[in-house]
């Protein structure tokens, strides 16, 4: 984002906190100004909208490939002339070769943007030009003292996370849960944290014994959904999986070659791991257990030392083999053996930032669907890789449609509005639940909830224009006021004869769980037709509008808010979750009703 952008958010800012200004238009009751925006009914999300459709049999095969020297350094410079890569052995022309590197401390500073509790905003000072993190902590399968300890270490780490680097969270139980989607903020990311430690050490009972096979279901489940989650992000994306080890009914008797290519995860879509190679997903897996100690050295088992050690060690080999071999075949690597799990993310976060991508057009145009192995050497001796170590080339149309499909059946719908009329398809696909945000419309957004919580008694009906579900209705729930500052410079507005501006913008809020089923969602028209003098002041000093949602106050909910112009076809989007929302701050001059 320019100069510009900034100076455009801080007049947003100064709208959204000081009211007045451009906040009149909202307010006008006259022709030529904008009528209160009237809610209508939610819209529906088209299942399938916005899927990206990635071939089999597409010729150009990309690799992400992470180098470092023998003290675990980026090793940054590299050109294209220094990488022979090979595929099956026979050495193959690069297409095309490109350096990545992460926005510098100082960079992430220039454009740094403070804003004032409950203020949020799509605006990125921080474009997404490099590789983004994912932090996964698998409930199912760490011991709750690890638990505990692997968030204070995730605590330490946000404390210290430097400027400008893109993180996500998630947390694996007994369903996939965001914990936090993409930012580069820091004190998001903190928050996140704590209130995810806050929520309580995850069930781990499904470790062992009869409930593994159910664990297994559970952890490809959530993986699906991570990786159709990440295809959307573009570049290079380092999962940390905080995990204990690899179930081994997952892959049979043995890991075996775990992340096979598009084609297999097109053939049978339980191969969870397909997805990630998909998104360009480079798996860490960091065993959350930190540094161990065989049972041998305890005195309980003083009398069967050697046999105890014994077990233990030969157990450690397998589950840190397994970590391994999932780390090569996708690009990451493997961490056990530690109790450094905050320097394990920042090592991470450091050398997965800097990587080159490789690009190729096979020597060998038989897409039979066998295994291809990769190897890449590099001219200079004594450096270490990190690469996908093959793919599957193979090209079933039949399979793809399948897949395809699936994933549209995955989609969620919102409730079925009264009036029949659907959000367009691009608009549709902005609204789902960590979705990539557009950012074609820049706005503000301050969002104030109400003190006081609302319910509703037996046959008693919601509010005319709250669409929230009857029982969290009756559970409780709290009304919030969001303000829109939205900078209307990018929008497309149409002069006529008359010196009057016409145009139309269309405001959508969705409220989802954290499963990402919608709880509540609802659409606002907001005609804009203005004279020439209101035009020109709108263009200097944004527009203000508001709008209202009902939010149930018991459970993890976020917040996806949409600003999209209509005449124009752009769009802005923003994702809260809203547990980062305050309650009892003073309501905003620019959020109070005239």
């Amino acid at each position: 984002m320019k100069r510009s952008s900034v100076r455009v958010l801080g007049s947003l800012l100064a709208l959204s906190c000081a009211g007045g200004g451009g906040v009149l238009l909202a307010q006008q009751a006259s022709p030529a100004g904008v009528p209160n925006p009237g809610a209508v009914p939610p819209a529906l999300l088209q299942p399938g909208d916005g899927v990206i459709t990635l071939r089999a049999r597409a010729r150009l095969v990309l690799l992400d490939v992470v180098v470092t020297n023998g003290k675990g350094k980026s090793v940054v410079g590299l050109t294209g002339a220094d990488f022979t890569l090979l595929e099956d052995g026979v050495p193959q022309v690069l297409s095309s070769f490109q350096e990545h590197h992460p926005i510098t401390v100082e960079q992430a500073a220039k454009t740094a943007v403070k804003l004032p509790p409950n203020h949020f905003t799509n605006y990125d000072p921080v474009p997404n030009e490099s590789a983004a993190t994912v932090i996964l902590m698998d409930a199912l399968d760490t011991p709750a003292a690890a638990q505990m300890y692997l968030r204070e270490q995730l605590i330490a780490y946000m404390k210290t996370v430097p400027a400008g680097r893109k993180i996500a969270i998630f947390q694996l139980g007994m369903q996939m849960r965001m914990v936090q989607g993409f930012t580069s903020d820091p004190d998001l990311l903190l928050r996140a944290v704590e209130s995810s430690k806050r929520d309580g050490i995850q069930s781990s009972l499904l470790l062992n014994g009869p409930y593994l096979q159910l664990r297994q279901q559970h952890l490809i489940e959530g993986m699906q959904q991570l990786g159709r989650y990440l295809a959307g992000y573009p570049g290079r994306k380092n999962l940390i999986w905080f995990t204990a080890r690899v179930p081994y009914a997952v892959y049979g008797g043995g890991i075996g070659n775990p992340f096979p290519d598009m084609t297999s995860f097109i053939d049978d879509f339980s191969k969870t791991t397909d997805v990630l190679t998909l998104s360009r997903v480079a798996v860490y897996p960091v065993d959350s257990r930190g540094l161990q100690s065989g049972p041998g050295f305890s005195a309980a088992n003083a009398g069967n030392n050697a046999g105890s050690i014994g077990r233990f060690e030969t157990r450690q080999f397998y589950q840190h083999g397994d970590l391994d071999d999932v780390a090569e075949a996708t690009g990451g690597k493997a961490f056990y053996n530690t109790n450094g799990l905050k320097d394990a993310i920042a090592e991470v976060v450091d050398t997965g930032s800097n990587y080159y991508t490789l690009s190729y057009n096979p020597s060998n145009h038989d897409w039979d669907g066998s295994y291809r192995k990769l190897q890449v050497k590099l001219a200079e001796q004594g450096l270490h890789l990190e690469y996908r170590r093959g793919y599957y080339a193979r090209n079933d149309e039949v399979a793809e449609s399948r897949h395809m499909a699936q994933l549209q059946n995955h989609r969620r719908r919102l409730p079925m509005p009264t009036d029949g009329k659907s959000l367009p398809p691009t608009l549709s696909a902005a609204m789902m639940m960590g979705a990539p945000a557009p950012k074609d419309i820049i706005f503000l957004a301050n969002v104030t909830p109400a003190i006081e919580v609302s319910k509703v008694k037996g046959d008693e009906t919601l509010p005319k224009g709250n669409y929230l579900d009857k029982k969290y209705g009756r559970s409780g729930y709290r009304d919030y006021e969001i303000h829109y500052s939205v900078d209307t410079q990018t929008m497309q507005l149409t002069p006529t004869p008359d010196l009057n501006y016409h145009g139309r913008m269309e405001l959508v809020v969705v409220v989802y769980d954290d499963m990402g089923q919608v709880v509540n969602s609802k659409a606002t028209q907001v005609p804009l037709d203005v004279d020439e003098a209101s035009y020109h002041h709108m263009m200097r000093s944004g527009l203000g509008v508001d709008q209202s949602i009902a939010i149930p106050v018991k459970g993890n909910y976020f917040l996806r808010m949409g600003v999209y112009d209509v005449s124009g076809n752009k769009i802005g989007t923003l994702e809260v979750p809203v547990d980062q929302i305050k309650l009892g701050l003073p309501q905003s001059a620019a959020v109070a009703k005239p």
